[in-house]
């Protein structure tokens, strides 16, 4: 992985109601958050460039319903310089704006086009000006933006605020009258996963599929973990009044259903014809990275260092398709939908195999493993996670049955950032004490140490670091 830094889920809010102190520990590595969110944080800090035009593949019709981060940033509502506003924080801009922190990458979104890394990139694939609103402004701008330089901004998540500004403010207002005027419900895990998956993931909006040609002109690996990267980005605090007006949110769910969400994206995009080729390749995008991108060896001294998968039936040689949030997806299920478990590992072993027989078996396969997906999806976000159920699914994933499948790097990466969001759950629901879960930091920056740098990784190496966490975490229980 390519620009990262140490600690960002420490550093950032590792364990929301810990005190940020007590979790940030030198030495520990959450690399893949960083590279995760690149979208939004390519390049350092630096002084944004004035840019005003618009974006030129927007409508006229969503430029008028999209009205600008200065229609929110006055200092009687999000543009305070202090969070001591009531009922919210009202200081919201400035937490978007933070320039050391990736609270505020999404500010910074354009920015990562125009400075020296983004333009290396934009130089590699020979992009002009009308190239880069096709295949940049997608992620790296608001749709419907009238300023694009103002990046990933409020309506980017919210929604357009055309239609609901008007009523936002006003005295008895609720969340769910701002919602019915077209505000977007990032409380329904399943629609907030849905938005963050557009860009962190890929989308069916103009410039919103991230092609392997993208990355091979040296944009970062895209993945996602839709907990993690809420917290990476919170800028509101969930306190009795939050609980109140929208619910207190629920980490494990949200953890699952982001899982499932990712895999029916996955699966709907690899679906399309327009995205499965890229000339006469198929579209890596949608394969395992690491799978290919493994030293070659060739003499008496080579060796495979490939790890047999029970989760792919696939013969030695082929690229095996990105599993990283089926395995996890799995996991989910074996513990909070048992009934759905083994319908979703047949169609996953089913839709692997059928990857080496041709394009309309695998799309045929694709159909119904994402129809099990969306079920899963449902369950998941119908379903409260108790305590016991928590720590299972972490057992499950540090288990045999899942952990034999965690064979390469992306897959592995998965599996530690869901133990940490899964432990964050317990805590933030009051399951956990704080004292107790924040004495297990050191476990859990072994196993990000363990997938710190993909050219090092060692399966057998992560999986005993992954099992001396989840044994200490076990004493939780």
């Amino acid at each position: 992985m390519q620009g990262t830094s140490l600690s960002k889920r420490g550093i950032v809010a590792a364990w929301r109601s810990i005190p940020r102190a007590a979790t940030i520990a030198v030495g520990a590595c959450v690399a893949m958050v960083a590279t995760a969110l690149a979208a939004a944080s390519l390049i350092a800090p630096a002084p944004l460039r004035a840019e005003g035009g618009s974006a030129g593949s927007m409508t006229e019709h969503s430029s008028r319903a999209h009205l600008g981060v200065s229609t929110c940033a006055g200092s009687t509502c999000h543009g305070h310089s202090v969070p001591d506003g009531n009922p919210v924080r009202q200081d919201e801009l400035l937490q978007w704006q933070q320039e050391a922190s990736p609270t505020g990458a999404h500010s910074r979104a354009y920015r990562a086009i125009v400075e020296p890394r983004g333009q290396a990139i934009i130089r590699r694939m020979g992009l002009d000006s009308a190239g880069i609103r096709n295949e940049c402004l997608g992620c790296h701008a608001s749709p419907g933006a009238v300023k694009v330089s103002e990046g990933v901004d409020c309506e980017t998540c919210h929604g357009a605020a055309g239609g609901w500004i008007s009523s936002h403010y006003t005295v008895g207002k609720t969340y769910r009258r701002d919602v019915s005027q077209g505000m977007t419900d990032l409380v329904n895990p399943k629609t907030r996963a849905k938005v963050c998956l557009d860009c962190h993931f890929s989308g069916e909006g103009q410039g919103q599929f991230v092609k392997h040609r993208i990355m091979a002109a040296g944009h970062p690996r895209v993945s996602f973990e839709l907990d993690l990267f809420s917290t990476l980005q919170q800028h509101w605090n969930e306190d009795a009044d939050y609980a109140q007006r929208k619910s207190k949110s629920n980490t494990m769910r949200m953890w699952a259903v982001g899982q499932a969400e990712a895999v029916k994206r996955s699966l709907e995009l690899f679906s399309q014809p327009a995205r499965a080729n890229d000339g006469v390749f198929p579209e890596f995008y949608f394969y395992d990275c690491h799978s290919c991108h493994r030293r070659i060896i060739d003499g008496e001294q080579d060796s495979v260092s490939a790890v047999p998968n029970p989760g792919r039936p696939i013969q030695t040689g082929m690229p095996p398709y990105n599993d990283e949030n089926m395995i996890m997806l799995l996991a989910a299920a074996r513990v909070a939908a048992p009934d759905l478990a083994a319908t979703f590992d047949t169609r996953s072993k089913a839709f692997h195999r059928a990857m080496g027989e041709g394009r309309g078996a695998a799309v045929s396969a694709a159909q119904g493993l994402r129809q099990t997906a969306e079920a899963l999806s449902d369950r998941f976000a119908a379903s409260s996670f108790t305590r016991e159920q928590t720590f299972k699914i972490m057992d499950t994933i540090a288990g045999d049955a899942i952990s034999s499948r965690l064979t390469d790097y992306e897959g592995s990466v998965q599996s530690v950032m869901a133990i940490d969001t899964l432990l964050n759950g317990l805590v933030n629901q009051g399951m956990v004490p704080q004292g107790s879960a924040a004495g297990l930091r050191v476990q859990i920056n072994q196993a990000y140490a363990a997938v710190r740098d993909p050219n090092q990784y060692k399966p057998f190496a992560f999986r005993r670091a992954l099992s001396g966490a989840i044994g200490s975490i076990r004493g939780l229980r």
